[in-house]
């Protein structure tokens, strides 16, 4: 399995810390939020990871380079001459081959902290006997998709089977495909074959995931992964630094 961190952010909600570095720098608790990222990566075993960049781009590369990744094997994918959202992001990693053609794909916000027990989360992708609709697609392992049931305006929507139906705004009333369980997403996900390859199909350059995933929902299962004990924070606005700071010393 490789993994893929969405680093290219432009990281406006963070300034003015994100004037003169990128959000992927943003340090915490002594670590860049890109080191702590890719140390939880590679804890759990992924050691081949891409990293997208687009804001302060070589301030990233050189911090890869000056701490050998941080153990793991970083490309880069980069985006400074457009920023391209996470579909878009990741259609260009693969097309470009910087990712392998048949590998799952464990993908990342940059931003996000979390106690999510990735061995556990993998296992569960792996494990076939764990998933609620059998586990099989054309042969393979759905598609994994971590939420949880913390309070938020915009939600994926489950069916009996765990499997995503539809999307909604409570806020505005806004609804795409069909109600159910309401979840909240989490920035990440495994992706396995069926959904990179459809991926590839899209034709526009900038797209994001959660419109993509609405639109394949029907042919290609995509399975809600709701961790056990979860606590995660979005470390995406300056006034929750010192917040984020006591969250990140809690996870060490």
């Amino acid at each position: 399995m490789w993994g893929f961190i969405f680093a290219a952010g432009l990281g406006t909600r963070l300034k003015p810390l994100t004037d003169t570095m990128p959000k992927a720098l943003v340090p915490l608790a002594g670590k860049p939020l890109l080191q702590w990222q890719v140390e939880k990566l590679r804890d759990a075993g992924i050691t081949d990871i891409v990293v997208n960049v687009h804001h302060f781009p070589d301030m990233i590369i050189d911090a890869v380079r000056a701490n050998d990744g941080w153990g793991a094997n970083i490309r880069i994918s980069d985006e400074r001459d457009q920023l391209l959202d996470t579909g878009g992001g990741l259609r260009k990693a693969w097309r470009e081959g910087l990712l392998p053609a048949s590998e799952p794909l464990l993908a990342c916000n940059v931003d996000i902290l979390s106690n999510i027990n990735l061995p556990e989360l993998i296992h569960t992708y792996t494990s076939s006997s764990l998933l609620p609709c059998g586990g099989r697609s054309g042969g393979g392992l759905p598609s994994l998709l971590v939420v949880s049931e913390r309070q938020t305006q915009r939600y994926l929507c489950f069916n009996g089977e765990d499997l995503l139906c539809g999307w909604t705004n409570i806020a505005t009333g806004e609804k795409k495909g069909f109600d159910g369980r309401h979840l909240a997403f989490s920035g990440m996900q495994i992706l396995n074959d069926d959904t990179l390859s459809r991926l590839q199909q899209i034709d526009e350059t900038k797209f994001s995931l959660i419109p993509f995933y609405l639109e394949i929902m029907k042919e290609v299962p995509l399975q809600a992964y709701v961790p056990s004990g979860y606590r995660m924070m979005d470390v995406g606005k300056i006034d929750q630094i010192e917040e984020a700071e006591a969250f990140a010393e809690s996870l060490q």
